[in-house]
């Protein structure tokens, strides 16, 4: 394992473990001055002594540099592995290894911290056969939301890297914003040249609950429209569930054949129990979800497994059980 190899390995640990503190952002500052080093220069720094000085690499980075160098174990990589690994019951572990993808998730074209092909050689690291890029739309601008002629170029790339990574797939899509009105803040022109969308709300998470019923099943009633994203908008701890009525929007779930997402990311874990319980009584579909930022958080997904599990979710309705041509031929038919 080379020095940049096991400082990435750390920040995906760290990112794992939900880790967004000092400690981590001192390793991604390690690894951005790992990477733009010649390894000699590394090793010959390893050998005097003098990491250190180097802005941006500490006594806790040095040492990964110089344990990887050494060949040997990296103590505190080692340390990490086993404490950030994400728990999974039993019955869930029966969920996560019928998933074949992740359909949302993020990269640095938007709010994510790594690139493309970082997330999707994590993705076929973790068994996955395809993946589903849905970066932000343009109205998240606090995200990077990608306007369409960015959109067009990421979907270029993504065909580019297809070449290089085949057979595993890179699906394209967009989690694009629900506008106060239900309306979408890409038009239907763009959306249809996409694989998957999901469509989450945002803003206006206050609004009034009639108002954002009907906001949300415009936007679930959409065509285009292939995953309810994080349906209540809650932060646990943090922020309160939006108001609006589950019979109203799971029942469009369902007469639309829009999936409600199983949000894995451990501050949404989103719908709560009862509300994904209703969603099961009005046979929607569903897709266990990391929403990842980073390549780490891609292992969030037995967070989703586990609650699937505990309130009995049918696993043929879950979406992103299916292989890739029969989800696209799924989403092409809500179409």
């Amino acid at each position: 394992m080379t020095p940049v190899e096991a400082l990435e390995r750390v920040v995906h640990c760290l990112d794992r473990a939900h880790d967004t503190g000092y400690k981590a952002k001192a390793f991604i500052r390690a690894l951005d001055v790992a990477r733009a080093l010649p390894p000699t220069e590394l090793a010959e720094r390893a050998d005097a002594g003098t990491l250190t000085q180097l802005d941006g690499i500490g006594d806790s980075s040095a040492k990964v540099i110089q344990q990887a160098l050494a060949g040997g174990d990296v103590a505190y990589l080692s340390e990490l592995e086993a404490k950030t690994q994400v728990p999974i019951t039993p019955a869930g572990e029966v969920y996560r290894q019928a998933l074949l993808g992740d359909l949302h998730m993020h990269s640095r074209w938007s709010d994510g911290g790594a690139t493309i092909e970082a997330m999707a050689r994590t993705a076929v690291a973790l068994g996955h056969e395809y993946m589903v890029l849905t970066d932000h739309s343009p109205r998240l601008t606090v995200a990077h939301g990608l306007s369409e002629e960015r959109l067009h170029q990421q979907v270029s790339d993504v065909a580019t890297l297809n070449g290089q990574l085949a057979p595993f797939r890179i699906l394209t899509g967009i989690e694009v914003d629900i506008l106060e009105d239900g309306t979408l803040d890409h038009g239907d022109a763009v959306l249809s040249e996409l694989d998957v969308v999901v469509a989450s709300v945002h803003s206006k998470l206050r609004m009034a609950g009639k108002e954002m019923t009907e906001r949300m099943v415009r936007a679930v009633a959409n065509p285009h429209v292939d995953i309810l994203g994080h349906c209540t908008g809650r932060m646990i701890g943090k922020r309160d569930p939006s108001s609006f009525d589950p019979d109203y929007v799971f029942a469009a779930c369902a007469q639309f054949h829009t999936a409600v997402e199983i949000n894995c990311r451990p501050e949404r874990l989103d719908p709560p129990r009862p509300l994904l319980q209703l969603a099961i009584d009005y046979g929607c579909y569903f897709a266990i979800n990391s929403d990842a930022q980073a390549t780490g958080q891609l292992e969030w997904q037995p967070h989703g497994c586990n609650r699937a599990a505990e309130v009995g979710v049918p696993l043929d309705r879950v979406i992103n059980a299916w292989p890739a041509d029969q989800l696209l031929a799924w989403t092409a038919g809500a179409a």
